[in-house]
């Protein structure tokens, strides 16, 4: 058996699964001991920077006080959806949005994702109807 239980081919050996879970980087734990205690200084001196003008420590600065925001809620216009056959509509509506910019065309892709994922339940719901159905009557 090779070093740090690997077997001459460099996989772990059987049974030996490399680091136990939760097991930190050597160079994370340096990182963090060279900093401990300086956290307060490092804040003051970017917040400083930032206000003197230094573009990127005002991006940090920035990025921690409002993150980037990775959704937003979504008002347009879409009719009820009661039925696969109101998808067409639903569908027409979503890309109308993303036309005229209230969507953007994430935002719109997302959408129609939700959309097919909502035709394909009503589909298995169906197909699963037709079967009991079918069953019953061959039963």
């Amino acid at each position: 058996m090779a070093e740090g239980g690997r077997n001459s081919k460099g996989q772990f050996a059987k049974g030996n699964r490399g680091k136990a879970k939760g097991t930190r980087h050597k160079a994370t734990v340096a990182c963090e001991a060279l900093l401990d205690g300086q956290v307060e200084k490092l804040t003051k001196k970017a917040v400083d920077m930032a206000l003197a003008g230094d573009v990127q420590a005002m991006r940090i600065c920035m990025d921690r006080i409002a993150p980037p925001r990775k959704d937003r809620h979504v008002i347009f216009d879409m009719p009820q959806i009661e039925g696969a056959h109101d998808h067409p509509a639903a569908l027409a509506s979503i890309m109308t949005a993303v036309a005229g910019g209230a969507l953007t065309p994430a935002e719109g892709q997302a959408l129609a994702a939700m959309l097919a994922e909502h035709r394909k339940a009503i589909e298995t719901a169906d197909i699963e109807s037709r079967l009991a159905a079918l069953e019953a009557s061959h039963g």
